[in-house]
This record gives C-alpha cells, sequence and structure tokens, in this order.
C-alpha cells in the first residue's frame, strides 16, 4: 500500500542539494526519504526537549552564579 504523501517545495543551499543527491544515490534511498527520515528526527528531537522541560518545570532556580561556584566546587570547571 502506498503511504499518503504531499508535495512540497523546498529550497537548499546548492552545496547542501549536491551532498543530498550524493547521498541519496550511494544509499540507494530517495532526495524525499532523505529529507523526510531528517525532518522526522529533527520534531523527535524537539518532542524530547520539551517533554524533559515540562519534567523539570517544577524544579527551583538557581542563579547564575550559584551554578558556576556549584559546578567549580564538583571540579566541572
Amino acid at each position: 500500500m502506498a503511504t499518503l504523501s504531499k508535495r512540497s517545495t523546498i529550497y537548499l543551499d546548492p552545496v547542501l542539494h549536491k551532498a543530498l543527491r550524493i547521498k541519496a544515490l550511494e544509499t540507494s534511498r530517495s532526495m524525499s526519504e532523505l529529507i523526510n527520515e531528517a525532518v522526522r528526527e529533527a520534531l523527535s528531537e524537539d518532542a524530547e526537549d520539551l517533554s524533559a522541560f515540562e519534567e523539570r518545570a517544577n524544579e527551583p532556580l538557581i542563579s547564575y552564579d550559584k551554578m558556576i561556584k556549584r559546578l567549580k566546587k564538583d571540579g566541572r570547571i
């Protein structure tokens, strides 16, 4: 069964277009498949970030100065 697709026009930087075209040839995949995968991954990462923000929404705030002192104390900077 074919999946429903929407047609769209996008404008790519010429160097990016060339790299995408080469990758499509090397992987035997269409440019559309590669773009869909990249957009899907980017949106998934955004969803993960939003979820992490929501989980931490009720944590107490800490000032920048206190955070720097804590990082120095822990030897991280």
